[in-house]
């Protein structure tokens, strides 16, 4: 609990100011007067009480238009604990085995999934049928089997799926997507991303197939996946991967420890990947065009963000991301907003065809082509 107190201390009052700002007008507007939100606010039940849940309980106490309000945890323990740090009535607690009684509870709008992969299937769809909105960590699902179900479930069950893409929604992130979009950087040419980091417990659910669904494409490699099509502005056409192994012991069979994976575009551009359980110091994109670059370093961890480009260093305000996101989502269920890179379940199955994709390219050795 002394972690989570920190982190709290460390956001600051900083941080609540920061989120008063729109995210669309972070990247080119810097004068922009914004009142107090006086607007609905989204009521959050988080599901699952580990590292992440507890950085984004954490970050949601700085929320304007989102507020933690509900609890889902096999731990009466950590249920106990957060009750007594986050002020959460005992009516508003659910197990996983009584979760789905949450459907007779007014005071929750929404459940956020924070379980690991293995579940998010389950755990989305009781949600929704449920009668409440989801969001979901990602990646959303194992496959895209599992992610295009969850999808067709809260569309005809009537609620929002969205998924914890929080870059999305960060600032220097933001102003090199505008800046593309307008051209600055002329025909894009080449995108890298390198994302890594040395996983330790060897007995964690990251590295246990089952829950997992793979190893550091599944985790870390998303951020690359996800990063070359927010990045890019487009679609990979196909996909050429390979996997390196050093470790087959720490890394079982089905659990990939490296893999290096390219992708190529409509436009011609291309794009070169690494994902890593076995790197430290590895947290970086690179777009180039044929006019200009941006470089981002760090560019997907919790941040502070860092960033520069051909017209020099970005200078948009550091934020918490998970307390961005949680005021952004509130936005996008109650007022239809749209934001600016999609966060929603179809942007997730996206993601999900292309891990397929490059888990197949390892395996056939094959350039495999994407289907729209």
């Amino acid at each position: 609990m002394n972690s989570r107190r920190n982190f709290l201390q460390k956001l600051g009052a900083s941080a609540v100011a920061l989120q008063l700002a729109a995210v669309s007008t972070w990247a080119d507007d810097k004068n922009t007067v914004h009142q107090p939100y006086a607007g609905p606010v989204l009521r959050v039940a988080i599901m699952g009480l580990g590292s992440y849940g507890t950085r984004v309980g954490a970050a949601m106490q700085y929320c304007t238009k989102a507020k933690l309000v509900g609890l889902v945890s096999g731990s009466p323990q950590k249920i106990e604990n957060w009750r007594g740090s986050y002020d959460i009535p005992a009516k508003n607690c659910y197990n996983y085995d009584n979760f789905d009684e949450i459907k007779n509870n007014p005071d929750i709008d929404a459940v956020y999934v924070i379980t690991p992969n293995g579940l998010h299937h389950d755990h989305v769809i009781r949600a929704a049928k449920a009668g409440k909105h989801v969001i979901c960590e990602k990646p959303m699902a194992l496959n895209p089997k599992q992610g295009q179900e969850m999808v067709d479930f809260c569309q005809r069950a009537g609620v929002k799926l969205l998924v914890g893409y929080r870059m999305h929604f960060e600032p220097k992130t933001l102003e090199v997507i505008r800046m593309r979009k307008a051209g600055e950087f002329g025909k894009i040419l080449f995108f890298q991303g390198l994302c890594g980091f040395k996983i330790g417990d060897p007995k964690q659910w990251r590295l246990n197939k089952q829950l997992s669904g793979g190893g550091s494409l599944m985790d870390i490699g998303i951020y690359a996946i996800n990063g070359s099509r927010y990045m890019t502005g487009e679609e990979p056409l196909w996909v050429t991967a390979q996997e390196t192994k050093t470790d087959p012991v720490k890394f079982k069979e089905g659990v990939d420890e490296t893999i290096q994976f390219q992708f190529g575009f409509p436009s011609g551009a291309t794009a070169s990947c690494l994902s890593t359980y076995n790197q430290n110091n590895l947290d970086k994109f690179f777009l180039n065009g044929e006019k200009g670059w941006a470089e981002m370093q760090p560019s997907t961890n919790y941040g502070p963000i860092k960033g520069r480009t051909h017209k020099g260093e970005l200078n948009q305000p550091v934020t918490t991301h998970q307390t961005v996101q949680m005021d952004e989502f509130s936005d996008i269920i109650f007022n239809g907003k749209q934001p600016p890179v999609a966060v929603d379940g179809n942007e997730a199955v996206k993601d999900l065809k292309i891990i397929e994709a490059i888990y197949s390219a390892v395996k056939t050795g094959k350039k495999l082509e994407l289907s729209s």
